[in-house]
C-alpha cells in the first residue's frame, strides 16, 4: 500500500501563545487545504487541542504547520499521540474545554 493511501489520526497539543492569534482559524483553513478531517478548540488551560484524520502526508503537513501557526502565534511546542481513527465528514472548530 502507497504511504498516501496510509490513512492516520493524530492527537495534537499545542503549547505557547495560540490562543487569541487566530490560531483555531488558521487551522481550520489549513486543514481543509490539505484535506485533513478533524476538529479544533481552546482549552482553557491556554493550549490547543486539534484531532487530525487523513492521508499520512497531509496530517503530517498539518503537523508541520502547526509548529508554526499563523503569524501572531508563538508555538513554544507541539505533543503528538496516535488516535483512533475520527467519524468528522470535515474539519471543524469547537468549543472550549
Amino acid at each position: 500500500m502507497a504511504e498516501s493511501a496510509v490513512s492516520i489520526t493524530r492527537h495534537l497539543r499545542i503549547h505557547g501563545l495560540v490562543q487569541g492569534v487566530y490560531y483555531r482559524k488558521s487551522m481550520t483553513e489549513a486543514a481543509r487545504r490539505l484535506g485533513v478531517l478533524g476538529w479544533v478548540r481552546n482549552r482553557q488551560d491556554g493550549t490547543v487541542e486539534a484531532l487530525a484524520s487523513g492521508a499520512a502526508p497531509a496530517v503530517q503537513a498539518l503537523i508541520d504547520w502547526a509548529h508554526e501557526g499563523p503569524p501572531a502565534a508563538r508555538v513554544e511546542r507541539v505533543e503528538v499521540a496516535e488516535a483512533p481513527a475520527c467519524d468528522a465528514q470535515g474539519f471543524e472548530q469547537r468549543e472550549t474545554v
